[in-house]
């Protein structure tokens, strides 16, 4: 995933994780929410990881949206295929697929959830430079984010909220620029999302807001406020950092801005104008701001742990059960 910190100022049910989520004291009627299953989650992470990595235009690509595919009509919802041919920053044209899945696709009130299924096709960070050119395996870079929407997806189709759901997987949000490339890269990455923000899949689509989940499944991953989503969405982020903390994962949440990043949310919001958050993981005192495996051939499943899955995966579900 991701470019770079910038400077930008604006089929089966699985166990539960043992991990309990602090209960959420108020007043109101509660809402009951489903639990987010850890186990699930981590179960479609690794049949991603299993195709190897999925970068455009190769056969583990094609054959895991061929499961993306399945598994959310498994789940119950209306599965559209964006199908494109998209150009990269070097020329090339990339067969590209954003993969949507709708819930109750005639709700007008609607709740947007993303992120990107492709892995990057260079491994241009990684510490060897004989493995600049080897493709990133992408454990926690795209596939923890559709890993913990698919499971939340699973949980909408045996109890849908109030609201319609609308879930997306953008394509070639990783073919950016590899570091050392001297040309013009400008909004060389998150091809599927800016291709979708102009041709939505539903002529003139809104949604209340919408959350983008990004490297959401590393072991004591945090996740600060990013400067983006809080320029565009800070009430959406708000309730997303108060909602963690409420439920007693303010280790993970940290309720304080750090970081400004180029990602499909970017878009979403310039482009579409749905406010939305993006869910990263971000280290302020890493020279690159993300985890040693970032972008190189180490972003594998030794990188998730069920416990922070499941604290974004809780999270995300109580938002979007209670938002009314």
């Amino acid at each position: 995933m991701i470019q770079k910190i910038s400077l930008f100022l604006i089929a089966a049910l699985f166990f539960s994780c043992r991990q309990q989520a602090k209960p959420v004291v108020s007043s109101e009627v509660p809402v009951i929410v489903p639990a987010f299953s850890a186990d699930s989650a981590y179960h479609y992470i690794q049949g991603q990881v299993n195709f190897g990595p999925r970068v455009p235009n190769t056969n583990a690509h094609k054959a895991c949206a061929e499961y993306l595919v399945a598994s959310l009509q498994r789940f119950g919802a209306k599965v559209t295929e964006q199908k494109v041919k998209l150009t990269a920053f070097n020329g090339n044209t990339l067969d590209a697929n954003n993969i949507i899945a709708s819930f109750k696709p005639d709700e007008p009130q609607r709740i947007l959830l993303f992120a990107h299924w492709d892995s990057r096709p260079w491994s241009d960070h990684d510490p060897d430079p004989r493995n600049h050119n080897k493709p990133v395996l992408g454990a926690n870079d795209g596939a923890s984010g559709v890993g913990v929407l698919l499971e939340i997806g699973r949980q909408i189709g045996l109890q849908s909220p109030h609201l319609g759901v609308d879930i997306i997987f953008f394509d070639a949000e990783d073919y950016g620029a590899p570091e050392d490339y001297r040309g013009n890269s400008t909004d060389s990455w998150c091809l599927g999302s800016q291709y979708w923000t102009k041709n939505p899949h539903v002529n003139a689509y809104r949604a209340k807001f919408g959350i983008l989940l990004d490297m959401v499944g590393a072991k004591g991953a945090k996740f600060y406020r990013e400067q983006v989503s809080d320029y565009y969405a800070r009430n959406i982020v708000d309730r997303i950092w108060n909602t963690a903390t409420n439920l007693g994962f303010d280790k993970y949440f940290i309720n304080r801005s750090e970081g400004s990043i180029t990602d499909d949310h970017l878009y979403v919001n310039q482009i579409a104008g749905i406010p939305s958050a993006n869910i990263i993981q971000y280290d302020p005192q890493s020279e690159k701001g993300f985890g040693y495996y970032w972008h190189t051939v180490n972003d594998n499943m030794s990188n998730i742990n069920k416990e922070t899955l499941f604290a974004v995966g809780t999270t995300v579900m109580h938002v979007i059960y209670n938002e009314q």
